[in-house]
């Protein structure tokens, strides 16, 4: 829901700093591994308590993944192998943020570590579901929670001390995500395959001078039968 509303919003501002980044030699990977290493720290200081560094870790993490797509797209390096990179990173951050979690959580519950386990699983499904559809094809995005929306629950559970409560929610919406998600691509999917209107027009064009060339042939014939018919008649009689 954010991801449609408010990222490219976020990313026009973010889009000096990225010029600037871009200009001193920052390439896109560089950040996108910038990123992922502090995602490492961020969940190493999740699950040892320091919960208020943690809140910083998580806007790190979250401004460098904006601003990699920033740099990208300003020095025309987008390309298949970077997105790849960018979107196997992400995921692996999402692991990361989560497994702290459930390192945390697991000091004062080993049944409230699978809380987070359970996030996790919802989370991976929820991205797996919109790779897949848009393999075949397909708009998956949207939903209730999606990874802005996870950064966003995350860094407010850290910040108030509230991880349990925020982990319950973020469970809840996660599956009705990835169950909304389900339902619109496999409607979608079951549809039939339309052909293009364009290849039938030139299909049609294509056959017009033919069928000029029949028409005008057969018009021919018959104008010369019925000239040579009556004549052919009068000849016959005695």
């Amino acid at each position: 829901m954010l991801d449609r509303r408010w990222r490219t919003r976020v990313e026009r501002g973010l889009a000096p700093a990225g010029e600037r980044l871009r200009r001193i030699g920052v390439t896109p990977d560089a950040l996108t591994v910038f990123g992922l290493l502090a995602s490492v720290a961020t969940a190493v200081l999740i699950g040892t308590g320091h919960l208020g560094w943690a809140v910083v870790g998580v806007i790190v993490a979250g401004v460098a993944d904006l601003l990699d797509g920033a740099i990208a797209r300003g020095s025309g390096q987008t390309s298949p192998r970077g997105a790849f990179f960018d979107s196997v990173a992400d995921r692996a951050s999402d692991a990361l943020l989560l497994g702290g979690v459930a390192w945390y959580l697991a000091g004062e519950s080993a049944h409230m570590a699978l809380l987070a386990y359970a996030v996790a699983a919802f989370s991976m499904l929820i991205s797996y579901e919109r790779a897949r559809a848009e393999a075949l094809g397909i708009n998956a995005r949207g939903g209730l929670m999606e990874r802005a929306e996870r950064f966003v629950f995350l860094a407010i559970g850290l910040a108030f001390d509230i991880l349990i409560p925020v982990m319950w929610i973020m469970l809840a919406l996660t599956a009705f995500t990835a169950a909304d998600r389900f339902r619109r691509v496999y409607r979608q999917a079951d549809r039939p395959p339309q052909r293009p209107h364009t290849r039938r027009r030139r299909d049609t064009e294509t056959s017009r001078p033919a069928l000029r060339e029949w028409w005008a042939a057969r018009r021919d014939d018959t104008t010369r039968t019925r000239r040579v018919h009556p004549t052919t008649r009068r000849r016959a009689r005695p």
